[in-house]
């Protein structure tokens, strides 16, 4: 039963001329103060979001976007500045992108954080996926094999670091501490410090590949899956669910999981549409190339591989997938519980903000929501 709201948010600023026909998204470029927008629409939308009784804002981690789409290159110091302008409101880290980061180093700055906010930022880690940013923090993505071998094993180690009162950690790519002298004696071992306030860490990631979600049942984190159609979100929840059967955690189909989907409230589901295409165009446009069309066929074949469609989505095509809703509040309710229905222990749903649409409009659509759909859920 879905009790949880959250909110998905990426970093883009007010783009302009959206949509399949407006500006091609390698050709955006913003100025210094064009891109630091995002700061303060993300300190709005958490204030309102605050109000109207959501229970997370999830930021992602990104590098070098001149484009404008994604433009928060540090999630634990953002939420750590958004905590401070909100009273209740969570911030969910989607995702810290490890391979760019000391494990030690993303630990600390989580732990000081869930300190000071007793408990309103929430960890969250993923492999990476733009070769422009992984590969030029010197850590390896094009080759996928070293990338997952490399974030294993900085998993292994931030979770050490969490759960570890002192440790000696000797990996392939790391060793803490190493055996150096330090202050008359052979370092054998270290304490994190600070460590966490809230322990076990709740740690969230990306369902992917077969591989991964093999490594999220064993190492017990748990999972966000947004705009997939029904098929291929039925699919991972229930990899997922059987994966951590099979490591020894029994949990109900759907738990640990935040399910996402595109929302856009309208009168008709024909003006809904109308008003958010140029917006879900947009985001295709940008997210396309990365294989981001996670939606399958007739026979189940997933968009891309043989056989399956391989052109840009339409947003007819995410509405009948289920992975939109759109229309009056009445049918986008009954669209959400007709897949909450599914899965007995789905607590979260979360708002994926189409990456076209203006602060303006979204702020609108958050209010329509909390107002008119939340109370069907919220019992």
């Amino acid at each position: 039963m879905i009790k949880k709201f959250h909110v998905l948010y990426v970093g883009q600023i007010e783009l302009d001329n959206v949509g399949l026909n407006g500006t091609p998204a390698n050709d955006r470029r913003y100025s210094d103060a064009r891109l630091a927008e995002a700061f303060f629409t993300a300190r709005d939308v958490a204030q309102l979001m605050d109000e109207l009784g959501f229970d997370v804002l999830w930021t992602a981690e990104h590098h070098f976007q001149r484009e404008g789409y994604e433009v928060f290159p540090n999630l634990i110091q953002l939420g750590l500045w958004l905590a401070t302008q909100t009273k209740r409101l969570k911030f969910g880290c989607a995702f810290n992108v490890l391979p760019m980061w000391h494990p030690i180093r993303m630990a600390e700055d989580y732990a000081m954080a869930d300190i000071v906010t007793d408990g309103r930022v929430i960890m969250g880690v993923g492999r990476g996926y733009h070769s422009r940013e992984v590969e030029s923090f010197g850590a390896p993505l094009l080759d996928a094999d070293k990338n997952r071998d490399y974030f294993e094993e900085q998993l292994r180690l931030l979770l050490t670091c969490f759960n570890e009162q002192s440790f000696h950690f000797k990996g392939k790519y790391f060793e803490a501490p190493p055996p150096v002298d330090y202050r008359g004696y052979k370092l054998k071992d270290i304490t994190m410090v600070p460590r966490p306030k809230h322990l076990p860490v709740e740690i969230w990631m990306p369902i992917a590949s077969g591989k991964t979600i093999e490594m999220m049942a064993q190492y017990g984190l748990k999972a966000m899956v947004t705009l997939n159609g029904e098929k291929i979100l039925d699919d991972v929840v229930r990899a997922y669910h059987s994966a951590c059967l099979k490591h020894g955690r029994d949990k109900k189909l759907g738990e640990d999981v935040i399910w996402g989907a595109g929302v856009y409230l309208a009168n008709s589901r024909e003006e809904a549409i109308r008003k958010l295409e140029p917006a879900h165009d947009e985001r295709f446009k940008w997210f396309a190339p990365f294989g981001f069309v996670r939606y399958a066929d007739e026979q189940g074949r997933t968009w891309g591989t043989p056989g399956a469609p391989s052109r840009t989505p339409l947003l007819s095509d995410g509405v009948a997938q289920k992975a939109w809703f759109c229309g009056p509040p009445a049918e986008v309710i009954d669209g959400i519980k007709s897949i909450e229905a599914k899965y007995p222990g789905l607590e979260n749903f979360m708002i994926h903000w189409a990456e076209g649409l203006s602060p303006k409009e979204f702020k609108e659509q958050l209010r329509w929501f909390a107002k008119d759909v939340m109370p069907a859920f919220k019992r």
